[in-house]
C-alpha cells in the first residue's frame, strides 16, 4: 500500500503539458516508465520506510489526459489516494481473485489486475480514449491510471493495478445493489432473504423492480447503452455488467423490499460505498447514471419453474435515487471463454449462460436492461 502511494505521488507530481490530440506513440503498450524507489531515496524519489521496489507507469500521457477529460483535479486526486488516511480494503476479493481498495473519501477504487487484463486494456486503450472523449455521458467505467509495483530482491513479485472511479460515491447511502448481465444461469444470490443487506450484490433473477425514467432520460439512457455496447462489441469484450445502486428516499420503503436494513449501526464496522446525506441541494448534480431521482415499480415473478428474467409489474411504486454504470469491461472472448461456452452449452440452454460471443452478449444485455429501465408512464 505504501509503495503504491509513493508511486502515485511521484507519477501525478510529474505533470507535463496536456493535449487532447494524442500521438499514436502515447498508446503504444511499450510506452511505460520504470522508476526505482530505494529506501534511502534517490535523485528523483524520496527516502521511505518500505522495501526497495520498482514502479511502472503504463501510458502515462494517456492517463494524465483521461484525468483531465474526466475533470479530475490533480491535487485532489493525489490527496485522495496518498493522504494521511489509509486506503480501505473491501471485504473480499471478487470472483476474478482481484482485490479492491477504496479511498477514504469513497471517490476512487483501486483494483489489482492480472497480466492478461492489463494486455486487454492496453490493446483497447486508444479505442477507449476515443470513446470517452466522444461521449461525455458514457456509462463505461472511468479509468484514471494503470500501474505496477515490482518488489526488488529474490521475491520479484509484481502487483498490477488500475485506479478507477467509484460509482457509488454518493450523497446517499445505497440500500440495494444489483449486478445485471442479462443472463439467467446462476444469476441469483445464494443468501437467504433475511441476510440480504445493503452490501449484498444481487443479480438478474433477484431484480424485483422496473426503473421508470422520464422520457428524456430514458431516450438518453437507451442511446448511451447502445453506443457503449457497440464499442465493447467492437473490442471483442463480453461478461460486463450494469451495476445499479438504489437509494430508497422513504425509510419505510426499505423494509418492504425484504432483507435487513440496519445501515446506520453497521456503517462504523464495515466499509461503506457512500458518503451519507451531506446537503439539502441533493439533485443539483443529476447526470445520466448518477444522482437520478426516479420511480421504481415493484415486480413479481409468476413461477419458479421457468424463471422470468423480468417479473410482472405490480403498480406498487417507490421513490428512489439511482446510480449505475457499466463495469468489468476487461474480459475478452478468449479461448477459455469459448471452451466455457462449449462445455456449458451441453448442459444448459446456451442463451442462459454468461459466456457467449460479444455480439450475442451485447444484444442480450441490451434486451435485458431496456426491459429493466423503461419510460415513466406519467409525467411527474
Amino acid at each position: 500500500m505504501l509503495n503504491l502511494q509513493l508511486g502515485i505521488r511521484h507519477a501525478v507530481g510529474k505533470q507535463g503539458p496536456i493535449t487532447l490530440d494524442l500521438k499514436s506513440s502515447a498508446f503504444d503498450p511499450k510506452e511505460k516508465v520504470w522508476t526505482r524507489f530505494p529506501p534511502e531515496g534517490s535523485k528523483y524519489t524520496p527516502p521511505h520506510s518500505s522495501c526497495d521496489f520498482k514502479w511502472k507507469d503504463y501510458c502515462p500521457q494517456v492517463f494524465r489526459t483521461l484525468r483531465k477529460l474526466f475533470k479530475v483535479d490533480a491535487a485532489d486526486y493525489m490527496l485522495s489516494l496518498c493522504g494521511d488516511q489509509a486506503l480501505r480494503e473491501l471485504s473480499s476479493p471478487g470472483k476474478s481473485g482481484s482485490f479492491f481498495y477504496l479511498t477514504s473519501n469513497d471517490q476512487y477504487m483501486i483494483k489489482t489486475m492480472k497480466k492478461s487484463e492489463v494486455k486487454i486494456f492496453l490493446k483497447m486503450l486508444r479505442a477507449y480514449y476515443n470513446h470517452v472523449r466522444a461521449f461525455e455521458n458514457t456509462l463505461v467505467t472511468k479509468f484514471f491510471g494503470l500501474h505496477c509495483v515490482k518488489l526488488a530482491g529474490a521475491n520479484q513479485k509484481k502487483v498490477r493495478f488500475v485506479i478507477m472511479g467509484n460509482l457509488f460515491c454518493s450523497d446517499y447511502p445505497i440500500h440495494r445493489r444489483f449486478d445485471l448481465k442479462g443472463s439467467s444461469l446462476g444469476r441469483t444470490t445464494d443468501k437467504p432473504q433475511t441476510e440480504i443487506d445493503e452490501y449484498t450484490t444481487l443479480k438478474d433473477l433477484d431484480l424485483n423492480f422496473i426503473f421508470r425514467l422520464q422520457k428524456h432520460w430514458c431516450q438518453e439512457f437507451q442511446r448511451q447503452v447502445d453506443r457503449d455496447c457497440e464499442f465493447l462489441e467492437q473490442e471483442n469484450i463480453m461478461d460486463y455488467s450494469l451495476l445499479v445502486g438504489v437509494h430508497f428516499r422513504d425509510t419505510r420503503d426499505r423494509l418492504l423490499t425484504g432483507g435487513s436494513f440496519d445501515s446506520d449501526s453497521s456503517r462504523g464496522s464495515s466499509p461503506h460505498l457512500s458518503r451519507g446525506d451531506t446537503d439539502g441541494n441533493r439533485f443539483a448534480k443529476i447526470k445520466l447514471g448518477s444522482n437520478m431521482p426516479i420511480r421504481a415499480e415493484r415486480t413479481i415473478r409468476k413461477s419458479d419453474i421457468e424463471p422470468q428474467i423480468i417479473g410482472e409489474p405490480t403498480g406498487e411504486f417507490y421513490d428512489v435515487v439511482l446510480y449505475f454504470g457499466i463495469i468489468d469491461i476487461l474480459q475478452d472472448y478468449d479461448i477459455s471463454k469459448k471452451l466455457e461456452h462449449a462445455y456449458k452449452s451441453f448442459q444448459y440452454d446456451p442463451t442462459s449462460i454468461s459466456a457467449v460471443d460479444p455480439k450475442q452478449y451485447s444484444r442480450r444485455f441490451r434486451d435485458f436492461v431496456f426491459k429493466a429501465f423503461q419510460e415513466e408512464k406519467f409525467d411527474l
